[in-house]
C-alpha cells in the first residue's frame, strides 16, 4: 500500500527530498499561497508547528500558484514573505501544481486517498490532509478551516 512516505518532492533549492525521513511523524500537508484571503493561515500553521514539533509533528508547505496567481513567481521571495511576515520555520517545499495533468504525485495521491465534499480534487489555497505515523492520509480540511480547528484531530495522533 503506498503511503505519503513514498514520495519524492523538491526542496526550494530544487534538490529532491524523500519523504520517508518524515517515517513517524504526524503531518499536515498543506497547499499554501503568499497573496490569498487564506494566507494569515500561515500564523496558526507555525503555531500548531511551535506547539508540537518536539511531539513529532510537522507542517510541510507546498506553494502553489493555480488559483488566481496569488503566488509568487520566485521562490526565494515566497520565503523572505513567509518568514517575514508570519514566522515560518517548517519545512517549506518547492511550487508545485496540486491539480490537473501536472499535478504533484504526492498531491494525486492524498487527494485520491481523501476526497473532498464535492469532487476529488484540490478546489483552493490552504486544503490541508492530515497523515498518521504511518504516512496514511486520515483527515482532509477544506481551505476555509482554520488550522486552529485541527488541533483537537492532530493529538489523537500524536
Amino acid at each position: 500500500m503506498t503511503t505519503v512516505f513514498d514520495f519524492k518532492v523538491k526542496a526550494t533549492t530544487g534538490d529532491e527530498v524523500a519523504l520517508d525521513a518524515y517515517k513517524g511523524k504526524v503531518l499536515v500537508v498543506v497547499n499554501t499561497a503568499s497573496k490569498c484571503g487564506f494566507t494569515p493561515q500561515f500564523e496558526e500553521l507555525q503555531k500548531l508547528y511551535d506547539t508540537y514539533k518536539d511531539q513529532g509533528f510537522e507542517v510541510l508547505g507546498f506553494p502553489s500558484d493555480q488559483f488566481n496567481n496569488q503566488e509568487f513567481d520566485d521562490i526565494d521571495e515566497t520565503m523572505s514573505f513567509c518568514q517575514r511576515n508570519y514566522g515560518v520555520s517548517f519545512p517549506m517545499f518547492a511550487k508545485v501544481d496540486v491539480k490537473g495533468d501536472q499535478a504533484e504525485p504526492l498531491f494525486q495521491h492524498l487527494v485520491s486517498e481523501k476526497k473532498g465534499l464535492l469532487s476529488e480534487g484540490i478546489k483552493w489555497n490552504f486544503t490541508k490532509f492530515l497523515v498518521d505515523r504511518e504516512g496514511n492520509v486520515v483527515k482532509r480540511y477544506a481551505p476555509q478551516t482554520s488550522p486552529a480547528k485541527i488541533e483537537e484531530d492532530l493529538v489523537k495522533y500524536l
